[in-house]
């Protein structure tokens, strides 16, 4: 059987991440399994459509698009998958570098013609050079990269995790495409779970769908020294909860749910014992990790419970477009 087609997507949003952006194509061109192509989507920044599509004017397997969609990295993806033409559709985070066989990895988790959806290994690259001792890796989703608890090798999950993932075209076909309203915009609070309801409406649509993650295929995510503080760590995990209040609302509290139970129950007591004994032991920041994981579920709570009432009382509704191809605004024109 020959390994289908690949078509990498990676949505962007502000120069401020000019050589990120770079780095992350350049990942996605040095693959030992190359890619069909790159879709560099921008989201709703003329300057940088036109320094991208002037980067890449001689690149042929690059391809530099607008958002067709309102702002925001759901309706970037969307449109992305929409421009493809690959038998798969990639995702890699703008401000992330894949290692040379990520895509060769995804590409072999489609042998079983039931997987829908193959996920990776997401490691961070801390801005200061190393972890701070207080942060908890139960917690690395967060800075959007893989937390302690998720088992290890290619393994069966409800959802992969949206910057280091792929999908069979099809799922867009059975399921439409990432819901606008729940996903991130910019620089704005950092909502997501985008990905958690895109994999469990894929799911109703298939239940004989199959979704994985691959730990071998791994990315290299750039974590800023904004994001190693403890305010963010707050904010992000009250956001959380918010994402989550609006994914239950979409999908139902089982599904919605039904990992993050397994997480609250199992995962993080573990942690908290870990860094409690830590502590006892004289080493460096279990206390503090202990109280961090303490922290974040109670801030993911409030989260959860106040974004619940808003849903209920604005009757908050989502919408997951069908993705078929069509034609896009390419380059650098408006």
């Amino acid at each position: 059987m020959n390994a289908p087609d690949i078509s990498v997507v990676i949505c962007v949003y502000t120069e401020d991440r000019w050589e990120d952006i770079l780095a992350a194509v350049a990942s996605v061109r040095t693959q030992s399994r190359p890619a069909r192509e790159t879709l560099l989507v921008v989201d709703h920044n003329q300057a940088l459509l036109d320094r991208l599509s002037k980067e890449y004017k001689e690149t042929e397997e690059v391809r530099v698009l607008a958002n067709a969609g309102p702002r925001g990295l759901s309706a970037g993806r969307n449109t992305g998958i929409a421009a493809s033409g690959g038998e798969i559709v990639a995702f890699l985070d703008d401000d992330a570098v894949a290692e040379r066989d990520w895509l060769r990895h995804f590409a072999e988790g489609y042998g079983d013609p039931r997987v829908m959806a193959v996920g990776g290994r997401t490691m961070p690259i801390w801005a200061s050079g190393r972890r701070p001792a207080w942060f908890p890796a139960e917690f690395d989703w967060v800075v959007g990269c893989t937390y302690k608890g998720l088992p290890p090798g290619r393994v069966r999950v409800r959802n992969v995790l949206g910057g280091n993932a792929s999908f069979r075209r099809t799922a867009f076909d059975a399921a439409g495409g990432f819901a606008t309203g729940i996903g991130r915009d910019g620089d704005r609070r950092p909502l997501g779970c985008e990905e958690t309801e895109l994999c469990i409406r894929l799911t109703r649509a298939r239940p004989d769908a199959v979704l994985l993650i691959d730990d071998r295929a791994v990315i290299h995510h750039r974590v800023p020294e904004v994001r190693e503080h403890f305010a963010y760590f707050r904010t992000r995990t009250y956001a959380e909860g918010l994402s989550k209040a609006l994914v239950a609302r979409s999908v139902g509290a089982d599904k919605g749910l039904e990992s993050e139970r397994r997480y609250t129950t199992r995962v993080l007591p573990a942690g908290v014992a870990r860094g409690l004994r830590d502590a006892l032991l004289a080493r460096p920041g279990g206390a503090g990790r202990a109280a961090a994981i303490v922290a974040g579920v109670v801030t993911a709570a409030g989260g959860y419970a106040l974004g619940s009432v808003r849903a209920r009382r604005s009757g908050t509704a989502f919408s997951a477009p069908p993705v078929d191809r069509t034609e896009v605004i390419e380059g650098g024109e408006p």
